[in-house]
């Protein structure tokens, strides 16, 4: 991270995530994820208490899609949300990244089976595998707190055509404290509940307070919308569900990139 182009704050908060998760960012998760591949959609339906489809949903009628672009789904992990995109568009070129082969054989299955066509490459995405100004639309949900966020924004950007579209989405830190408080509470109880459930390995339930303490020092709406914005992103829009607990951004590249 080039900390001269940053408000110190965010220097500050991504070296702070860093001192903290690095070992798990680099280890522990390439575990939990090969464990939960089998029924890491269901998993986390359950812990959102149903509510992870619909928000899906909005977020796949949130992105702009035209016939014949093409779309590159960061962290992919089982596809869904190419699945989704390619069913509302279906002669966009459809690209999958993610570290976790386990994951991405499990989406894969999945695609195959619609009959629909993902390109996928196994990769760490701080260091994405294509070269600049080669997509129209790039997605990533759900995994940049687990991220060095500010380099896979930095790539995102880097991939993406003059004029391209980024659409993000995550589990964000609350800006109001009550609700954050009363969010960490559920989330304790409902990752040991799903993790109970679907008989998670023993790194898996070891990451449980993982899971929280990441959120703790992440970004609320506004403050990723401003992230977006010194990264170099423009006509940055950020909208925060239920509460500020979930975020959905789109941002754009300039077109005299």
């Amino acid at each position: 991270m080039n900390s001269e182009r940053y408000a110190a704050e965010f220097v500050l908060q991504e070296n702070e995530r860093e001192n903290q998760f690095g070992r798990i960012w680099t280890h522990d998760l390439n575990v939990v994820f090969a464990d939960v591949a089998r029924y890491y959609d269901r998993a986390n339906n359950v812990a959102a208490l149903g509510l992870l489809n619909g928000l899906r949903k909005k977020f796949i009628a949130s992105i702009d899609l035209q016939s014949g672009q093409k779309a590159l789904d960061v962290c992919a992990g089982t596809n869904v949300i190419g699945i989704d995109l390619l069913t509302r568009q279906p002669d966009l070129q459809m690209y999958a990244v993610d570290r976790s082969s386990d994951m991405q054989k499990v989406g894969q299955q999945r695609a195959q089976q619609r009959g629909l066509k993902i390109d996928s490459t196994i990769s760490d995405v701080h260091a994405l595998p294509f070269p600049d100004n080669h997509f129209d639309v790039v997605t990533l949900q759900y995994a940049s707190r687990h991220l060095r966020v500010v380099e896979v924004f930095e790539e995102i950007r880097r991939v993406l055509k003059p004029g391209g579209h980024f659409y993000h989405c995550d589990m964000l830190r609350p800006a109001n404290k009550t609700v954050e408080q009363l969010y960490y509470l559920y989330l304790r109880a409902s990752v040991g509940f799903t993790a109970w459930l679907f008989g998670s390995g023993m790194t898996s339930l070891s990451c449980k307070t993982y899971f929280i303490d990441a959120l703790r020092v992440f970004y609320s709406v506004d403050e990723l919308s401003e992230l977006l914005r010194q990264i170099g992103f423009v006509d940055v829009r950020g909208k925060g569900m239920l509460g500020g607990t979930i975020g959905f951004h789109k941002a754009v590249v300039p077109a005299d990139k």
